[in-house]
């Protein structure tokens, strides 16, 4: 059972991923260079200047890399709630429900997990993100792809170049994976019936409410993290999450934190509600006999 839920979870990101990565992108640079208006003048420079491949930049690497950081989140996370409540997934779908402290720690334990395994990918994927044609400075067709990125960070920045916006992104996805979790799973519960398989349809509202939710509270954290992260590729310089803060709020106001929410939002629900669609599919088929019983 535990491989099974890994499996799911990959196949579940790589679903998820495709569907939100053009939004993502926009997101970004919105967050990381000041010299767009908006989503609307993002998405048309954009356009204008790369054509759809430009919203589709850094996605090879993530996609590749999903196996790795989308089923450590769904692996771990069940199986801390597992070892939490002493129970399987069958007897808690059946209405044995974990307590919202259960699941809220076994999402935050899925946080660090997870950070620990895709803070390089994070980076490299916002930095691929984040170059734009003909633009000498920042980003600037810098990096020729995932593999090239990566050797030019080690050979400028040293292993810890890999790391950078860890701490930030720590701060961003330990507390912020238990709020995922927890609404998905108050919200699928009450969409169903007591005792019965969650429906599709309570299933993507879960899903897509569960993704909104954390992204209301984790853009603040994201928009520090894409920052620190650009340190090193002729972004800004930071010497850590506490500077990128104060310096942020005078430079900008309190409103730099809330750089990309309302994009996050219109990407969280579709994505989110994609992904958890297709884990619990992934899951009943995974853990189905032949004869369509639970094995």
């Amino acid at each position: 059972m535990p491989l099974v839920e890994f499996v799911a979870g990959w196949l579940s990101g790589a679903v998820g991923l495709t569907v939100g990565h053009p939004m993502d992108t926009v997101k970004v640079r919105i967050q990381t260079q000041s010299k767009y208006k908006g989503i609307l003048d993002c998405v048309f420079r954009t356009y204008t200047h790369e054509g759809i491949p430009g919203f589709f930049k850094g996605m090879a690497f993530p996609v590749l890399t999903v196996a790795i950081s989308n089923s450590v989140v769904f692996g771990s996370y069940s199986n801390a709630l597992d070892y939490l409540t002493q129970s399987q997934r069958n007897d808690r779908s059946q209405g044995n429900h974990a307590t919202a402290a259960a699941v809220f720690t076994a999402g935050c334990f899925s946080g660090v997990a997870q950070v620990l395994v895709t803070a390089p990918i994070d980076l490299v994927k916002v930095r691929l993100q984040s170059q734009t044609k003909g633009r000498a400075g920042l980003g600037g067709d810098r990096y020729r792809g995932p593999m090239h990125c990566v050797a030019t960070i080690l050979k400028e920045e040293g292993g810890r170049g890999l790391f950078r916006g860890m701490w930030a992104l720590a701060l961003r996805d330990v507390p912020c994976y238990g709020l995922y979790f927890l609404p998905y799973e108050l919200t699928v519960r009450w969409l169903s019936d007591k005792g019965q398989q969650p429906g599709t349809f309570a299933v993507l509202m879960a899903g897509g409410v569960a993704g909104v939710v954390t992204w209301a509270f984790a853009t603040p954290m994201d928009v520090v993290k894409a920052r620190l992260q650009m340190v090193g590729a002729g972004g800004r310089a930071y010497r850590g999450v506490l500077h990128c803060i104060t310096e942020s709020v005078r430079e900008e106001g309190v409103r730099v934190f809330f750089k990309g929410l309302l994009l996050n939002s219109l990407r969280a629900f579709p994505v989110n509600a994609v992904t958890f669609l297709s884990y619990e599919s992934l899951m009943r088929a995974l853990t189905s006999g032949p004869d369509g019983s639970r094995r």
